[in-house]
């Protein structure tokens, strides 16, 4: 497997456990106004798309429609901390029985959209950063000081 992909998934990651490790449960319930969601809302949407590109390494498909039915997760930080654990170690296992051959195997993204797992990773790490700039807004918001990591490489 490709180490450089690999350290980009974690590298999210660990930014993400960072920022987690620096709120609350009331911190979750914070929005910064108009129809954006709340932090904790923002946190289960991206759990919610891990889990959707978890399930398409495995089964070569992507269904952008996984909404966890634990609506307490959006109020209750230890169980997203422990959600995001669970992820982080099914994609991260996923990831380290990659081959090279399978990095070639392809993805339907759906509406005609076919990457490779490779590109898929890359796309995910993606989503990532544009997560973690969302997340950036949301610190700066509550006057809530960044994890050094994502001071350093987001802003």
């Amino acid at each position: 497997m490709n180490d450089l992909l690999k350290q980009r998934v974690i590298g999210c990651h660990m930014m993400r456990h960072g920022a987690l490790e620096r709120l609350s449960d009331a911190d979750l319930q914070f929005s910064t106004g108009g129809v954006n969601p709340t932090l904790g809302e923002l946190l289960k949407e991206m759990g919610d798309l891990q889990y959707s590109y978890i399930q398409s390494l495995k089964t070569h498909q992507h269904d952008w429609t996984y909404c966890h039915d634990d609506d307490e997760l959006a109020h209750n930080l230890d169980r997203l901390k422990n959600w995001f654990a669970d992820l982080d170690g099914e994609l991260e296992q996923l990831v380290d029985a990659l081959t090279e051959t399978d990095l070639e195997k392809q993805i339907d993204r759906t509406n005609g959209v076919i990457r490779t797992i490779e590109q898929q990773l890359e796309i995910y790490n993606q989503a990532w950063l544009i997560f973690l700039g969302k997340l950036v807004v949301y610190f700066k918001a509550m006057d809530k000081k960044l994890p050094p990591s994502i001071q350093h490489y987001i802003g």
